[in-house]
This record gives C-alpha cells, structure tokens and sequence, in this order.
C-alpha cells in the first residue's frame, strides 16, 4: 500500500489493479471512497482498461479473431508496478506482457497516476503504443464513494447535482449487461437526482450526451460535497449496488456493447485509436469541500 498526503487530503492506493484504497478528507474528517464491505462490493475504484462495461460473448474481435475478454478488461486484475512515488503523486505501470498477449494483442504501457492539488485528487490514464501497428481501447474510472458522508445520516438524505441543467436521456443495459435500444429522459429540465434506494434496480444510469462535465454528491442536511471534474470523457456511468451506501461517478471512454451486434474491436463504441509511437492521456479531478 502506497500513501499520499497534504493538509487537506490522504490518500492510498495499491499495486494489485492500481486502485484507490482510501480518500481521506483530514479537514473534516471524512473518508470518502467506499471501503469495501464484501456484504456489498468489494472494490474501492477499480480502473477500467481496455475496455469499459461488458463485451458480447465476452469477446473482443480484432482482426477477425476472437479473444476472451472479461468484463470492464484485465486492469482491475493485473499486478501493476510502482513507477514513480514523490511527496505528491505516484504512478503505477501496466505493460504488455506473454499473458496479456493472448487476450489483447497489442505492446502497450499504461500508466495511472495519482497527484494532490490542494483539496482536490487527479486521476490520470496514460495509454502509449509501444507496438508497429495501430492499438485500439476503451478506459474509465469506476470510483464508488461513500455515501453518506456522516454516522447520522441517511443514503435519502443526499443527491447528485450536475453543473449544467440538463435534459439527458439514460440508456439501459440488459440483464446480461448489454446495451438494448431502451432509454428514457432521466434528467428533464433537471440538474439533480436524488439517491435513494430503487435508483439502481435496473443497473446503472448510463449517460452519454450530457452537457455537464461536473457532478457531485451533496447533502440536504450541510455544506460538505465531493465532486468529480470529467472533462475529456464523453460517457458518464452512475451505479451502486440496491440497498448499499455509496454512489459510484464513472468517467468513461467507452462503453458496452449492444446486444446481437458483434462488431470488430476498432469499431466498437466509444473506442480510441491510438497509433504507434505515440500517447494519449486523460484525467478527471475529485475534490472535496
């Protein structure tokens, strides 16, 4: 396990999956990402790569050849390496190797960072072609925070407030985790949703048109919120277990496939093209107050 600290925040996070272990808001008092009650979910903030959601047939096609691909990708369950730890960031390196190759055939190196700026976190994903050939992926954060933020509160007590108003349709996911053609106006002329405990009975509040590249967690009862800062992703997944208390805010690149539509890895939704010996990073920022 690897720390971070500054006045405002400690953080942790750990080789296996390069995920967050623990943020701790020190100013009041708050920890923040969820702790993984195996009652409910075990993770804390898997990351997302090379692909987000669930691939049809868990298969990805490159090339015309099938490769076993597990759900949101091999990341989450990979052993990364500690590549740099300074008083303000660490960054973890995930590179291709002869197991990976069999699942996902492209040399790659990636990178996820994480940086303290005062009150706020940076998550960053770097992606670099260390192959001859164009390399195609998917990636996305999946951090579930806490909610709520207080002993003597309840899950009812809190919402999500985007930064712009918004009138963004939600598409559903089918029970095997495929997109199929269903939607509805989540968010009419509307910039909140409350949390509550129905709200994820039909899985994830999947976005992919908002105007908002912000959203947080805010309660009716105080001033305290977490929010995350999304520019750069063009997908937004909002998700928890029913009955659990936390929300997860997940930026994406990416997402699912729709059901009975198997298409090639390069053409799937959301993908990046990235070509050799060249980069691509994103980031989004988690801050407290």
């Amino acid at each position: 396990m690897h720390k971070l600290e500054n006045s405002f925040l400690k953080i942790k996070a750990r080789e296996y999956g390069a995920e967050l272990t623990s943020v701790f808001d020190k100013q009041h008092n708050i920890e923040h990402l969820w702790q993984a009650d195996p009652k409910f979910w075990e993770w804390h903030a898997p990351v997302l790569f090379p692909v987000v959601g669930r691939c049809l047939n868990d298969e990805i096609i490159i090339d015309g050849r099938n490769y076993e691909m597990q759900k949101h990708g091999f990341a989450r369950k990979s052993e990364f390496k500690l590549l740099d730890l300074n008083e303000n960031r660490m960054i973890f390196s995930l590179k291709s190797n002869e197991e990976l190759l069999k699942v996902y055939p492209y040399n790659f190196e990636f990178l996820v960072g994480y940086r303290l700026n005062l009150s706020s976190l940076v998550v960053s994903y770097e992606v670099i072609n260390r192959d001859n050939k164009d390399i195609y992926f998917q990636l996305g954060g999946h951090p579930a925070f806490a909610a709520p933020f207080m002993p003597n509160e309840d899950y009812h007590d809190y919402y999500l407030e985007f930064e712009e108003i918004e009138d963004a349709s939600r598409y559903y996911i089918n029970d095997s985790g495929y997109f199929d053609g269903r939607k509805d106006v989540s968010l009419s002329n509307s910039n909140t949703i409350a949390l509550k405990n129905g709200l994820f009975k039909d899985d994830a509040l999947i976005f992919k048109h908002l105007k908002s590249r912000k959203v947080s967690i805010k309660s009716k009862n105080h001033n305290h919120f977490l929010s995350v800062n999304f520019k750069g992703f063009n997908y937004l997944g909002v998700w928890a277990k029913v009955g659990a208390p936390y929300v997860c805010i997940e930026p994406w690149l990416g997402c699912a496939d729709t059901a009975d539509k198997p298409v090639e890895f390069k053409n799937k939704e959301g993908v990046v093209m990235l070509a050799p010996a060249t980069s691509f990073s994103v980031s989004f920022n988690i801050e407290m107050g």
